[in-house]
């Protein structure tokens, strides 16, 4: 079997007999190894795995830039992917904005790679389900654990030829209590690092301890945010504030060199430091770096794909992904620096770890929030969010959680959220929560934040 090096370099080899040298190319080989171990009514329901090889092709030629992919990977099956994606340039407009091809430069890394999580056995992620569900304590519960292999190999006509492979493990799940869900999810580089009878310990008490919430009235309220819900902010400013197309589009909120978070925010995109499938290098070819976006609370940075660069007159700091020129570059693994510093204290009820624990002990009043979801943008230059609530809200009264609350709708400006003075704390705990995009990995801690602006219940 070729490496995915080899069939990416085979593809240039073709497009430069049968395009002609006037031909610009860039292929990007994807082979993606994916397993799921389900569970649900407290029993293992699915265990499924699939392996996928997949070719993309991106041609410029004759001032038209194409793309075609395939996943047959024989002799024909390459060769057609080339004679296709060549008759389709007369029918494709002039990219005036073309930024030509990645030169030739060295990983700074291979990836986040583990053995024994790409090898890992159904028996394997099953123990991890077995001890989840019996650390529930005979509560109903659902979820999965996944593991995923990724190995990657670029090659472009300009001479750029990298590869580099990376492993992920996952598991989320629940646990219902009369009516309330409690939930624990974990990504991590390896599966060793997922224990089952911890999560399903989390999941239980969060639900027997959300069972019959009252209903609160809406308006601001200070609040504490576990990283299962910070995780939200960090896609959302990934998406449409730290986006070089947005940004140049002036669509993004991001001032570089503004103050514009506190000073207690430090934000960097870094593939090595975030769970994830880690690829050292963009599909564009462009190796990864970290890159740091806001650092003690000044926007520092956006990220850029060569396009975007190109029309900022910088260089394309690797976010380029393909099938990503609509939407442009997305930094996928956004790190929020942990404080380090910041005390523990003992774990009582639904708090997920003793640094929340900690972050809730000296609120007068106000609300720990586990998860933000159904989330979606109002105003994208400023960034203003509308969703909910879920699994789990409680009320903080003089620093001790004293009832579950119902579920609320919110509106939010999500930089304002943490803008200058507006956070009081930030944990020690950062965890990348489980995603259903393996790709990435939004890595923080809790917050606690001076106020969140709830305009309603879950059902208005």
């Amino acid at each position: 079997m070729l490496s995915e090096l080899d069939l990416a370099a085979r593809v240039v080899e073709l497009v430069a007999r049968l395009a002609g040298s006037g031909a610009q190319a860039e292929v990007l080989v994807d082979r993606t190894a994916l397993a799921l171990t389900r569970f649900a009514n407290s029993g293992i329901h699915q265990n499924v795995a699939d392996e996928t090889t997949t070719v993309r092709l991106r041609m410029h030629l004759d001032g038209r830039t194409v793309g075609g992919s395939t996943t047959v990977t024989d002799a024909d099956g390459l060769t057609a992917l080339v004679e296709r994606t060549i008759a389709a340039v007369p029918l494709t407009p002039v990219d005036p904005g073309w930024p030509g091809l990645a030169p030739p430069a060295p990983l700074t890394g291979d990836g986040a790679w583990d053995e024994a999580t790409a090898r890992a056995t159904p028996e394997e992620r099953a123990a991890r389900v077995r001890a989840f569900v019996d650390a529930a304590g005979g509560l109903e519960t659902a979820g999965y654990c996944r593991t995923v292999h990724w190995a990657g190999g670029f090659a472009n006509s300009a001479g750029q030829a990298v590869r580099g492979q990376a492993a992920e493990a996952a598991m989320d799940g629940i646990a219902r209590a009369r009516g309330a869900d409690g939930v624990a999810r974990l990504g991590a580089r390896r599966l060793a690092d997922i224990d089952g009878a911890v999560l399903g310990a989390r999941a239980a008490i969060k639900a027997r301890a959300g069972a019959d919430p009252v209903e609160l009235p809406p308006g601001r309220y200070e609040v504490v945010l576990e990283p299962t819900a910070v995780a939200d902010l960090l896609l959302n400013f990934a998406t449409f504030g730290f986006n070089g197309k947005m940004h140049n589009e002036r669509q993004s909120f991001a001032e570089i060199g503004a103050p514009q978070f506190d000073p207690s925010i430090t934000i960097v995109d870094d593939v090595a430091a975030t769970a994830g499938v880690g690829k050292p290098f963009d599909a564009e070819g462009t190796p990864k770096r970290p890159l740091p976006l806001v650092t003690d609370g000044i926007t520092t940075a956006v990220a850029y794909d060569r396009r975007a660069a190109a029309e900022a007159g910088v260089a394309s700091t690797g976010h380029g992904w393909s099938g990503g020129s609509s939407l442009g570059p997305v930094p996928g693994n956004l790190l929020l620096v942990p404080d380090d510093a910041a005390p523990a204290a003992p774990v009582a009820g639904p708090a997920a770890d003793g640094h929340t624990a900690a972050l809730l002990s000296t609120m007068e009043r106000g609300l720990l929030v586990t998860d933000l979801w159904y989330t979606r943008v109002l105003d994208p230059k400023t960034l203003v969010v509308t969703g909910l609530t879920r699994n789990g809200v409680w009320l903080v009264e003089g620093g001790e959680i004293t009832r579950p609350v119902r579920n609320f709708r919110f509106t939010q400006s999500y930089p304002h959220a943490l803008g200058p003075g507006a956070v009081l704390g930030v944990g020690g705990n950062a965890i990348t929560p489980a995603d259903s995009w393996d790709m990435f990995g939004f890595t923080a801690p809790s917050l606690r934040l001076a106020s969140w602006n709830f305009t309603g219940g879950a059902s208005g």
